[in-house]
């Protein structure tokens, strides 16, 4: 008897202290607040709108992969940092996996204020790869992974639309020249591998006008 309600009352305790762990891990946005006004605000703003090309607008990215470029700014497992970066390398080096989250969860939450093509020309150009890549080289469609109109897919693929054109410009260089090697699969290493430098500038410029 004695047994038995043992092991109800661990069936009954197990369970709720399960919730309680994962309730407790649960983002909390105005931490992430906290953080970003201390840690990331000079570079990406206070509402995650970077007033300049070279970083990245963060407002209203999808929680999971702004989590995960944080998180591969760090050194793991005793291996290097996925992403080589001197710069974000000092920027996450004292947040813990919780902090990370917890920014995350705040620029996630803010509206993004989107970039505009400057070229309708480039822009048109960029429409074509966008939306149907070139067979001629393998170059598969952005659409395919980043969705029509750059929305993304949560989890999976990152939002696009509306990012500053020349940061694009720099990532998918940095994808193709391997500099960096964060893309799960080497998805993003094979396609822009593939692309010329005014495909990039026209995919880039197409993108940063897409809504």
């Amino acid at each position: 008897m004695i047994r038995a309600l043992a092991l109800a009352a661990a069936a009954w305790i197990l369970p709720s202290m399960a919730a309680a762990q994962g309730a407790a891990a649960k983002p909390d946005p105005a931490k992430g607040q906290t953080i970003a006004s201390q840690v990331c605000l000079a570079c990406h703003a206070a509402d995650g709108n970077s007033p300049l090309p070279a970083n990245p607008k963060l407002a209203g990215q999808f929680p999971e992969y702004l989590h995960k470029q944080l998180a591969n700014f760090k050194p793991a497992g005793g291996k290097k940092a996925e992403r080589d970066n001197a710069v974000m390398a000092g920027m996450v080096a004292n947040l813990s996996d919780d902090d990370m989250r917890n920014v995350a969860a705040y620029y996630a939450s803010q509206k993004l204020k989107p970039e505009t093509a400057k070229s309708k020309e480039l822009a048109a150009q960029g429409q074509k790869l966008y939306r149907g890549g070139n067979l001629a080289t393998g170059v598969a469609a952005c659409a395919g992974c980043h969705g029509p109109d750059g929305a993304g897919i949560p989890s999976q693929y990152p939002r696009i639309a509306g990012q500053y054109g020349e940061y694009i410009e720099a990532q998918l260089k940095a994808f193709r020249s391997g500099a960096r090697g964060n893309d799960p699969n080497g998805m993003m290493r094979g396609v822009a591998a593939r692309m010329s430098d005014p495909e990039i500038k026209a995919v880039a410029e197409y993108v940063a006008g897409l809504r």
